[in-house]
């Protein structure tokens, strides 16, 4: 994590600057004059009560006392965030509207759709970043599956199943990227959320589950699951007693949830600038940092442009991937 950090001293320092050097031109003095003049709102693409709308809502509440208007949080579930993203792509580019964006949204959705009514590479443009989710496999704990190695044997007589939140989750295709790179077969139980899965879990109903730290954390610490491995680059603070894919000698193996926000291309850059500056503000605060540290999320205060770049990178490493692999939503 400690390339990530880093990243977050860097950004922030970045975001400040960038921030005080417009803050001195006409244009943003202009913009703010005028914005916001009325409540913004921040259209989230998931129900309520999971991770999305837990932070999009902890982050809500905090930049609207600073932007002086309300942040009011839409939920508008159904088809993979695209109804949601779709809205805000429509929307008026003024500022006023916000959309939380993750990997499927901006990353996936145009691998998984043949056709997207939107583009999300040109259509929107990026805020700053909320925070990356370590990604663990679990099994029960009375499981006979001791680690990563005994669940690729135990494969070979029968494939296990897992479970995960939804299909074409980042926890659906991490699975499917393990799979292809460590050389076992799974069967995907696609849910409606980590909850869901896990209550499955340990009733017997999946052998294993695929589930971020948001929602996993707890179950692993209390020793309700056995944790196998987390597809990260290095062991979770929260969860230290469980080895990195790369220690289980499993190459390029790494993944993770991830949360941001976006607004729509044509958004006024003094206006994404603020919004940049107010969402790093949101997260830095104790509040946030504190359920950061408990759940085990890492935070990188990203610029919008740094922010681009990081959503470019992930389009070139998973898109490739994800047709490679035949995973497809409208087909």
């Amino acid at each position: 994590m400690g390339h990530f950090s880093m990243l977050t001293r860097r950004g922030l320092a970045r975001g400040a600057l960038g921030l005080g050097a417009a803050s001195l031109s006409p244009s943003l003095a202009g913009a703010q004059a005028t914005w916001p003049d009325r409540p913004l709102r921040l259209v989230i693409g998931y129900p309520p009560g999971g991770a999305s709308d837990v932070f999009g809502r902890m982050i809500a509440g905090m930049m609207g006392p600073r932007l002086g208007q309300n942040v009011v949080v839409e939920n508008r579930p159904g088809g993979g965030a695209v109804v949601a993203s779709e809205n805000v792509v429509r929307s008026p580019a003024d500022g006023y509207s916000l959309l939380h964006v993750d990997n499927g949204i901006l990353v996936y959705n145009p691998a998984l759709y043949a056709r997207l009514p939107y583009d999300p590479d040109k259509d929107l443009a990026g805020v700053g970043f909320i925070g990356r989710f370590p990604l663990f496999l679990v099994v029960r704990p009375d499981s006979p599956v001791q680690d990563l190695a005994g669940y690729v044997a135990a494969s070979k007589a029968r494939a296990p199943t897992y479970g995960s939140p939804a299909v074409a989750s980042p926890h659906h295709l991490a699975m499917e990227m393990l799979k292809r790179r460590a050389g076992f077969d799974a069967t995907h139980v696609p849910y409606r959320g980590g909850p869901a899965a896990m209550q499955d879990l340990l009733s017997g109903t999946v052998d294993s589950v695929v589930i971020d730290c948001a929602s996993g954390t707890a179950f692993i610490n209390d020793g309700k699951v056995r944790a196998l491995a987390v597809l990260s680059e290095a062991r979770s603070p929260t969860s230290p007693q469980v080895p990195t894919t790369r220690e289980l000698r499993v190459a390029n193996a790494v993944a993770y949830g991830w949360q941001g926000i976006s607004v729509p291309a044509a958004t006024p850059a003094p206006i994404v600038a603020r919004l940049s500056a107010e969402l790093t503000r949101a997260i830095a605060s104790d509040e946030i940092q504190a359920r950061f540290r408990t759940l085990g999320i890492e935070r990188a205060d990203y610029t919008p442009a740094e922010f681009a770049a990081f959503v470019q990178k992930e389009n070139a490493e998973w898109r490739p991937l994800i047709r490679d692999l035949g995973i497809r939503l409208d087909s």
